[in-house]
């Protein structure tokens, strides 16, 4: 196994700027879930010239692909990279930034899918010395409920050969480049989207007492929504309640006759999760009632908890020490941001883990911001940790 570990890293160094040119060119040309054509069709062409076995259109503009190993029936590992970019304007300054105009790769796909690219090409070479079968997963539409991995698990991506494991990997500016961080367990939270509608009777400011404000409501409605987090929830349970949308179009001299409120529910407990859509229902129409008001709840159920399997992670985490060095690797903490990945830890065994990508550079932009970028010195521990789990696990 030292020989097939040595080939591995040495393929990676080798073909570093090749899987940097993927990044860059996908960096380049950013397209929105559910619109990734363009995307599909690049990352199908370099299957085609690499002679790997593929299929093209899966859930519209995915792309999955199998490279077959000695006793290929023995076994199926899947990996996983997604493919679509975010309504962003990029304020980056390098010479690959993007051509469309509002879109841009802000979350880091565009080098989730470049590495998946560079592990094929690994696993592609030493296929005479790894058992079974290598699922290559380009999916779509990660960042748009309902999710494109729901998409293609329902059109059985894991099936035929039926995938045993899933790995999936995401960039993290706050992390140093190059250190890995694994999780057993519960890891990233669930996500909901909360829509609420106030409705009363508007008119005059100047005569509250006349008129049924749904903004004063609102105010009421957000203020005892709080007590389904603070009171409704076992303490040691992560959750977050959170609205990022108040909008009351009156005027200073007008009271509207409806407010609209948006925001999102994270939980990392499954049947608390639903007993909480119960309490933001029960809370909502109740205080709207109490002020002369009526409240529509629309809550929209997102992407679940994302677990990661213990027994997988446990070996995951050897496995990664093995060819990055124990220095190199962490636990890391609990996130409550979500993943449509957690689709397929609810369907197989998964590990989902986080790869450093924030050099002094870097290290600021956030993700899901307009200056977001990666520290592409990351790029060799994708490719060593994802051909190498797919080989062992």
């Amino acid at each position: 196994m030292e020989i097939l570990k040595q080939k591995i890293k040495d393929l990676s160094k080798n073909i570093y700027e090749e899987v940097v040119g993927h990044r860059r060119h996908l960096h380049e040309n950013p397209e929105l879930s559910y619109h990734e054509v363009e995307t599909g069709k690049y990352i199908a062409a370099q299957l085609e010239a690499l002679g790997i076995e593929h299929e093209h259109g899966v859930a519209e503009n995915g792309v999955v692909a199998l490279i077959k190993g000695k006793n290929p029936d023995s076994r199926c590992i899947a990996l996983r990279a997604d493919l679509d970019a975010l309504p962003i304007l990029e304020t980056n300054t390098h010479d690959f930034t993007s051509k469309n105009k509002g879109v841009m790769h802000a979350c880091g796909h565009d080098y989730h899918t470049a590495t998946l690219l560079g592990a094929g090409v690994i696993l592609e070479k030493i296929k005479t010395e790894f058992e079974g079968t290598i699922k290559l997963i380009f999916q779509p539409s990660e960042e748009k409920m309902p999710g494109g991995a729901s998409v293609m698990i329902a059109e059985g991506v894991l099936q035929n050969p039926k995938a045993d494991a899933i790995i999936g990997q995401h960039v993290t500016p706050e992390v140093p480049t190059g250190k890995v961080g694994l999780r057993s367990g519960k890891f990233m939270a669930s996500a909901d989207e909360i829509y609420l509608s106030i409705k009363g009777k508007g008119g005059h400011a100047a005569v509250p007492q006349k008129l049924n404000d749904p903004v004063i409501s609102a105010a009421y409605i957000l203020t005892n929504l709080q007590q389904v987090i603070s009171r409704k929830r076992d303490p040691f349970t992560p959750a977050v309640l959170s609205f990022g949308v108040l909008e009351a179009k009156g005027a200073t001299n007008i009271i509207p006759n409806e407010v609209k409120i948006e925001g999102t529910l994270r939980a990392m407990d499954e049947n608390w999760r639903k007993e909480a859509h119960q309490w933001i229902t029960q809370i909502a129409k109740q205080t709207a009632e109490s002020n002369g008001c009526t409240c529509n709840v629309n809550i929209v159920v997102g992407y679940p908890c994302l677990k990661n399997d213990e027994k997988l992670s446990t070996t995951a985490n050897v496995l990664a020490k093995e060819v990055l060095g124990n220095e190199q690797v962490f636990e890391i903490d609990k996130r409550m941001g979500a993943e449509d990945f957690a689709y397929y830890s609810q369907e197989i065994p998964a590990c989902f883990f986080r790869v450093g990508t924030g050099s002094d550079k870097t290290n600021q932009n956030g993700l899901h911001t307009s200056n977001f970028d990666v520290d592409e010195k990351a790029i060799k521990t994708s490719l060593k940790l994802f051909s190498w789990l797919a080989c062992r696990i």
